[in-house]
């Protein structure tokens, strides 16, 4: 498994310019997937507030820029049920966080076509949740206009990184869009 914390998604034509600009936050590496990179950075704080600062310098930046994602838990599959395991699991450390709170679960799948459906997968990691919360007393709800946070799944081919993002820092650092 490649040795990744952020996910970049450039726009068309964007991929030279997108390099050059995050080269200075840490290791970059191309994926199998069409205006797909991963990177490495020490110190996901510090990277969004740099990429925040750039972009206010100079907004062009999001010409190129489509998606930038961190993520904080990422794990390797092999099959649908793994994931399915994997990122249940994953998820529910973050279910203190989304207590008496609405969010929903976006997935962005590159590969694994016709093996997992992104749809059927945010729906059973959004009940995991949801039931974690009700046993906790603290129930959480679903919703999809102006979320109270996201849970981001990013999935390239059999590898995948999860994300808990706050309505403020979607709001702070436009460039996440996992909605």
């Amino acid at each position: 498994m490649r040795d990744w914390n952020v996910v970049v998604t450039v726009r068309e034509k964007g991929f030279v310019l997108a390099c050059k600009l995050l080269e200075e936050f840490g290791r970059i590496e191309k994926t199998g997937y069409f205006n797909v990179l991963v990177m490495r950075v020490e110190n996901v704080g510090e990277f969004l507030e740099r990429l925040q600062r750039d972009i206010s310098e100079n907004p062009s930046i999001m010409n190129f820029l489509a998606r930038v994602i961190p993520v904080s838990e990422v794990f390797d599959f092999r099959t649908p049920e793994e994931f399915e395991s994997k990122a249940g699991k994953a998820a529910l450390p973050w279910a203190p966080k989304l207590a008496g709170k609405s969010f929903h679960v976006r997935i962005h799948r590159r590969g694994f076509k016709g093996r997992l459906s992104s749809m059927e997968e945010e729906r059973l990691i959004a009940d995991i949740l949801l039931e974690a919360l009700n046993k906790a007393g603290t129930p959480g709800r679903i919703a999809f206009k102006n979320p109270d946070a996201v849970l981001d799944v990013e999935i390239l081919g059999q590898e995948a990184g999860l994300s808990l993002w706050q309505r403020e820092e979607l709001e702070r650092y436009p460039f996440l869009r996992p909605a």
